[in-house]
């Protein structure tokens, strides 16, 4: 009878989390759960205007999502919500697709996602190379920072076309439809988000090379009464200070800007209506590699961002399954509400960390806050620009993008620096599945020979009767090219030949390497000799007899 697989258990973190849940603990998430839904607000609108649909697309995504996320997840304080990494693919789905395919491959990617917790294969998402990781989050950021351009500058284009140097080119076109008004408001909250967390942050400042008289000025305005509404300042998040400062600045000297209003009409004050995309076998067959790319992307996103929150948060260590599966209802609910893809997101789960946050409750609240912020502000966000959101966005961008690891690569070595570069630059001129699939290839070919290189024949000794080698590493397909030495020997030799290999430092042998060895075995026989193993350690020894190989041979 065959053995049962061994399937994951749906063990929400939640319910751990609950066990002598206290008062003190769900004021702290309470308070979490209320900064991150405040925090959320401006990015999640931001994700969906960037990505090609509509704010509310985002609001309701980062609703739903962000409550399942929680509530059936297996990390501790994670977020989950619309992210800056799915922009540039949501896009470009939803150009060459349409909203309704994209609604379809992202319940499609659910379902995969689910899977993959079910099957607990959530560690290996831990097998992706970090050098391919660094290069399509660094491509991703440079793609959503070119993708603002138009709303920073206030260029006068209908529709931005999907490629790099499309977007390029239609940019350099509509250059002389810039608006001085857009570029001041998207440079402004730019700026602003720069450098608000920075003055309430001594050693901020003095990192980031403040001038000595405005450090002090600073510095004297904290001594005075004002010092309670400093601190209270210092708690406001720099998205929500931009969104509202610089809308009532455009708002009362009725700047000639675009709007959410003038673009997408306002955000409707109404719970968002359960409908189902238009199905068919045939369009999800279609639909294989986005659906793919989805899943991909949101599971690598969702279980990094996990694991930074168990570095940060103190909390016990995420089950990657359990979070998959989270993850994959999430992505099954949200497009039957007209959602987006969802994984977890860096930026709102570190904010959730340092809030205090201390269970999933305050991911459940996050998605309560953003829900009463949607019903009672919406009237509101008509008048937002819409060069406020691509400066929010380009702050992101920055942020998201490990730029450091760029100038370390000469220290990562060739192999890595290839493949970060690469899935960087196919990223940037091609797009993410191109991008993963040629990055994952390539390291694998890459790690293919750098294992090849650890293989090594050495000859110990040889007469006109006899050779005798020693075999190190492991003999596998990428190696099995450093053995024709010996058939060379053999089949230049006189009759009678032995030959002895030494395999004590062998370490695995797969099909390919035992296929070699008996091409070898055969050309000795031939020529009437004998070939000689010794020292066989236990795997090696286990494929021979398999395969009925060690039997054919002298072992000592």
């Amino acid at each position: 009878m065959p053995p049962i697989p061994n399937f994951a258990q749906f063990r929400p973190r939640l319910l751990d989390s609950l066990h002598n849940y206290s008062r003190e603990r769900f004021v702290k998430d309470l308070g979490a759960g209320v900064t991150v839904g405040i925090v959320a607000l401006p990015l999640a609108m931001a994700f969906a205007i960037a990505s090609g649909l509509n704010p509310q697309a985002g609001i309701w995504t980062a609703i739903i999502a962000g409550a399942l996320i929680a509530a059936l997840g297996g990390s501790a304080v994670q977020i989950g919500g619309p992210a800056g990494a799915f922009i540039v693919i949501v896009y470009g789905i939803l150009e060459r697709y349409g909203l309704a395919n994209l609604l379809i491959s992202t319940a499609c990617a659910g379902v995969l996602l689910f899977l993959l917790g079910f099957l607990k294969l959530g560690t290996l998402v831990r097998y992706v190379p970090v050098s391919i990781v660094i290069g399509f989050t660094n491509g991703i950021a440079v793609l959503i920072v070119l993708s603002q351009v138009k709303d920073l500058l206030g260029l006068d284009i209908a529709k931005m076309p999907v490629d790099f140097f499309s977007q390029l080119r239609v940019i350099a076109r509509h250059l002389d439809s810039l608006n001085l008004h857009s570029l001041g408001l998207g440079i402004a909250c730019l700026l602003g988000l720069f450098i608000w967390p920075r003055l309430f942050d001594t050693r901020a400042r003095a990192s980031q090379g403040f001038t000595t008289r405005l450090l002090k000025l600073v510095q004297a305005v904290e001594g005075l009464p004002l010092q309670r509404a400093t601190r209270m300042a210092s708690r406001m998040p720099g998205p929500i200070v931009a969104l509202v400062t610089l809308t009532a600045f455009a708002w009362f000297l009725s700047l000639p800007v675009e709007t959410i209003g003038s673009r997408f009409g306002g955000i409707p004050r109404a719970l968002p209506v359960f409908a189902l995309p238009d199905f068919s076998w045939q369009t999800v067959r279609l639909l294989v590699d986005p659906t793919i790319t989805i899943a991909l992307l949101g599971a690598v996103e969702s279980l990094l961002c996990a694991r930074v929150a168990d570095q940060i948060s103190g909390q016990p260590r995420h089950d990657p399954n359990q979070e998959l599966m989270a993850q994959g209802v999430a992505n099954f609910v949200v497009p039957f509400f007209g959602g987006m893809p969802a994984t977890g997101t860096i930026a709102r789960t570190v904010t959730n960390v340092r809030a205090g946050a201390t269970s999933p409750v305050s991911g459940i609240v996050h998605a309560a806050t953003l829900m009463v912020s949607v019903l009672v502000a919406a009237p509101l966000a008509v008048h937002v620009p819409l060069s406020v959101m691509a400066g929010i966005l380009l702050y992101v961008a920055w942020n998201m993008g490990e730029w450091r690891e760029f100038t370390k690569l000469r220290q990562a070595g060739s192999h890595s620096a290839l493949i970060m570069l690469g899935t960087f630059l196919l990223t940037v001129i091609f797009d993410l599945t191109v991008a993963l699939q040629v990055g994952l290839i390539l390291a694998c070919i890459l790690f293919i020979r750098r294992m090849s290189t650890l293989f090594q024949v050495v000859e110990v000794s040889r007469t006109p009767e006899s050779a005798s080698f020693q075999l190190y590493g492991s003999l596998f397909f990428g190696a099995v090219a450093k053995l024709d030495p010996i058939l060379t020997l053999v089949e230049s030799s006189p009759q009678g030949l032995v030959i002895r290999l030494d395999l004590q430092s062998l370490q695995s042998l797969d099909p390919s390497g035992l296929d070699v060895l008996e091409q070898v075995h055969k050309a000795i026989v031939l020529r009437g000799g004998r070939l000689v193993l010794a020292g066989l350690n236990a795997e090696p020894r286990a494929v021979m007899e398999r395969s009925g190989f060690l039997e054919k041979v002298e072992s000592l």
